[in-house]
């Protein structure tokens, strides 16, 4: 019998870069863009940016467990982001851009704090892990522009610059779980 999908959300500075790469993934059935952890009802792109409603870029990714662990997803979700930045990703500044991760389980927190910590005794990054770790609570779409944006804009240059490389990294290191 097969197991029923499961939802990760993910907040790794832009949305643009987290969509493109997790939609290519196996196993990953669908990437909404979207805002989380905030507190203002129905929340628009311009009041996210403007720091005040406390939301963060996410993806919300569902995924077949039986194709695609929780345990890989984690794995490309901090290897294809800086989780030691305050609320930033390389150029774009401010608490939306914040390293954040809501989970959508008791089994997921535990995961993803067992993952942390090994991820803290290896040494993997110089400087402290501080993703936000929050229950989901709520979670609004993005605006429609915002969908497929790398796929449409390949040639933007925040594009070339900013996820590109992430997706050469995707290549590099995660070839054995693309579709």
């Amino acid at each position: 019998m097969k197991k029923q999908n499961e939802i990760a959300v993910f907040g790794g500075g832009c949305f643009w870069c987290g969509e493109a790469v997790f939609k290519r993934l196996r196993g990953v059935e669908n990437v909404t863009s979207g805002y989380a952890g905030g507190t203002a009802k129905n929340p628009t792109y311009e009041q996210v940016c403007s720091g005040t409603t406390g939301y963060a870029e996410v993806i919300k990714v569902e995924y077949d467990p039986s194709v695609i662990s929780y345990e890989q997803l984690l794995s490309v979700f901090f290897s294809t982001h800086d989780p030691t930045q305050v609320n930033r990703q390389g150029p774009d500044v401010g608490g939306q851009y914040r390293s954040s991760l809501f989970y959508t389980t008791k089994e997921q927190e535990h995961i993803t704090q067992l993952f942390i910590r090994q991820l803290e005794e290896e040494g993997v990054y110089k400087g402290a892990i501080v993703t936000e770790i929050k229950p989901l609570t709520n979670f609004y779409e993005a605006e429609v522009y915002h969908r497929e944006y790398y796929d449409r804009n390949r040639d933007a240059p925040y594009c070339q610059m900013v996820i590109d490389p992430k997706i050469q990294k995707l290549q590099q290191k995660y070839a054995h779980l693309l579709k």
